[in-house]
């Protein structure tokens, strides 16, 4: 019985992954679109006078969780890159760390490690503005935007500066099983003018004007910021349900062929053994 295809191990362990892989992508699917869902729920606005008018009219003046995109600028002085002529930022990390060889006795290689990281981190205060409003004064405070999720700084800067030894220096080193590779550099910013699009709860200072706050969400919910406009961070998310999608059908697709073949191929040897 073992002859037969639809025994053969190689087939039964091709179906299994198949189907497994299928089942796995499915449950990340179902995940990804349920946050979609609660997603495209969240009420979007941009700083005008419309989230004015909408504020005044809510409860103690707040929204608990709603999407704000504007454009970064800077409350006051902005910080300047120390790298790049003409660049300026709102929030600054600069990071130094060296790169080594150290030898490993056991596996009897080098070994990379990165060692004595240095980071400097500076902040401005900034505000979000609607884009193309040149001259505006209504303005959303970004409240501790070191505190949220996401990823919002641009790498504008990144240097190697490789190491250089004489001889002697390199066999010391070497005997010492760590030799220095190389120094790196970085600098990133969060660039006046980004378009940035905020998730929190948004309160308007003073309860008659038309400075508002964006800050951490009260009820528990992630306090987000992401370098892009509403649309793009949407469509980034409905891109990944559709990965997980395609992938869910394609391991399924495949489970079935081959589940499919094993067994076509086995009725077609019995009957013929008939």
């Amino acid at each position: 019985m073992s002859d037969l295809p639809i025994f053969n191990p190689l087939v039964l362990i091709g179906v299994g992954s198949s189907f497994a892989f299928s089942g796995l992508f499915y449950h990340l699917y179902k995940e990804k679109k349920d946050e979609m869902v609660k997603l495209k729920e969240i009420p979007k606005f941009v700083p005008d006078q419309h989230l004015v008018r909408v504020l005044k009219a809510s409860p103690h003046r707040k929204l608990q969780y709603v999407a704000v995109e504007g454009l970064v600028q800077a409350d006051g002085e902005t910080l300047a890159s120390q790298f790049v002529p003409r660049c300026f930022g709102v929030i600054q990390k600069i990071a130094v760390e060296e790169h080594w060889k150290v030898w490993n006795s056991i596996t009897r290689t080098w070994n990379s490690r990165t060692t004595n990281r240095k980071e400097t981190n500076n902040a401005v205060p900034f505000s979000l503005v609607e884009p193309g409003a040149y001259i505006t004064n209504i303005t959303v405070k970004v409240h501790s935007p070191l505190d949220a999720s996401g990823w919002f700084l641009e790498r504008v800067h990144c240097s190697v500066k490789h190491a250089q030894e004489g001889l002697v220096d390199v066999l010391l080193k070497g005997l010492s099983g760590e030799r220095p590779m190389a120094q790196k550099e970085t600098e990133e910013l969060l660039r006046v003018g980004t378009t940035m699009t905020g998730f929190g709860e948004v309160v308007l200072e003073g309860g008659t004007g038309t400075t508002m706050r964006l800050q951490a969400p009260q009820d528990g919910r992630r306090y987000i910021l992401v370098p892009t406009d509403y649309r793009g961070f949407i469509e980034r998310h409905e891109g990944t349900v559709n990965l997980w999608k395609g992938l869910t059908a394609l391991f399924g697709i495949t489970g079935a062929s081959l589940l499919a073949g094993a067994v076509y191929s086995t009725m077609g040897k019995k009957d013929r053994r008939d």
